[in-house]
């Protein structure tokens, strides 16, 4: 009788197979990551990191430009941003399409409107002293300003 019961309980087990666990899993990865995918980035995040990048690359191009000697402009469009300058023979424009860093880029930020202030388009140059500029990027619900100062000095700042 003992050994009848033995048997008895192995078949009255309770418990999961290892099957039905595999597939709960597969449903909570799938489940997971269809949330994750519908879960959209903060648009004023992505104009942040814009605005920093565009503050990190106008440094590098001011120190490019004092370097060199040549005047570098930044120009920029719904879709992206670029820089250049003359070429070294004065003749034709290097668009820094194979320099890591200031290569052409692309926003992140979808729908992307720049103001460039006091004129339309940013100019970094040799010198240590140079007019001040305001970029104003907008994704039309948050607006940041890039600052280049008089002395060189880049700051991105939240507008009111």
């Amino acid at each position: 009788m003992t050994k009848e019961r033995c048997v008895m309980n192995k078949d009255n087990q309770r418990g999961f197979t290892l099957m039905e666990l595999m597939v709960v899993l597969v449903i909570i990865g799938i489940a997971s990551a269809a949330i994750s995918l519908s879960i959209k980035p903060d648009p004023l995040q992505l104009l942040r990191k814009d605005a920093n990048q565009v503050a990190q690359r106008l440094q590098i191009a001011q120190a490019e430009a004092r370097a060199d000697g040549r005047p570098i402009t930044w120009q920029a469009d719904n879709k992206g941003f670029h820089f250049s300058r003359r070429n070294e023979s004065g003749h034709g424009w290097d668009h820094f399409v194979n320099d890591p860093q200031l290569r052409p880029r692309a926003w992140e930020t979808p729908s992307m409107s720049v103001r460039v202030t006091p004129r339309q388009r940013a100019v970094v140059n040799a010198e240590w002293f140079a007019s001040p500029l305001q970029l104003r990027l907008s994704d039309g619900q948050h607006q940041l300003t890039v600052q280049l100062t008089a002395t060189g000095q880049v700051r991105v700042a939240n507008e009111p």
